[in-house]
């Protein structure tokens, strides 16, 4: 298994990590990829995260997923690049999965892959302007080959569920209860 998290400068920190951390404790390979030229990326609290690779040396045809982290800076980045939003396309088309979380819904929307039922963080449902926000009915929330989640504290449930839909309810409950993920 292969997922892909671009990051730009901007993202939210506590997403992309927990993401990161929470699919590699469950095995699963997490490709970080910068959307510039620098291989360190800042966060929009200040925090550093080093990239595996650039966007551009990315195959779509190894990958199994994409995740996107929110964080304004971020989205807006991600929304705008080419690159992302081929991807997003490439992989919507083919059925592969693409999850996003609090204000990165945005860009799934912009690449015209996100699905009627969502959620992200609250206000970001005005920017996206598209009906069936699901507001917080579900910490995460999946459509299709599609799946969303709100924000930071929704963070580690979110990786969960990838977890499970990637590995099964097997590798999910074990890296859940390794984590201490009662609230999940």
């Amino acid at each position: 298994m292969n997922v892909l998290v671009p990051l730009a400068k901007g993202f939210e920190e506590i997403e992309a990590v927990s993401i990161i951390d929470v699919l590699r404790r469950a095995n699963i390979e997490v490709i970080v990829a910068s959307l510039d030229e620098h291989s360190h990326i800042l966060g929009a609290h200040g925090i550093v995260v080093q990239s595996d690779v650039n966007i551009k040396d990315v195959s779509v045809d190894i990958l199994d997923m994409i995740v996107l982290p929110g964080g304004w800076g971020g989205t807006y980045a991600l929304a705008d690049n080419k690159i992302v939003q081929s991807i997003l396309k490439d992989m919507d088309a083919n059925g592969k999965n693409i999850g996003a979380i609090c204000a990165a819904p945005y860009a799934l929307n912009k690449a015209g892959v996100l699905k009627p039922n969502f959620t992200c963080y609250p206000s970001v449902e005005e920017e996206i302007d598209l009906e069936g926000y699901q507001g917080d009915k579900a910490k995460v929330v999946q459509e299709q080959n599609i799946m969303t989640s709100r924000g930071p504290a929704t963070a580690i449930c979110f990786a969960l569920e990838i977890v499970k839909k990637l590995k099964g309810q097997e590798e999910y409950e074990t890296v859940k209860s390794g984590l201490l993920a009662d609230f999940c």
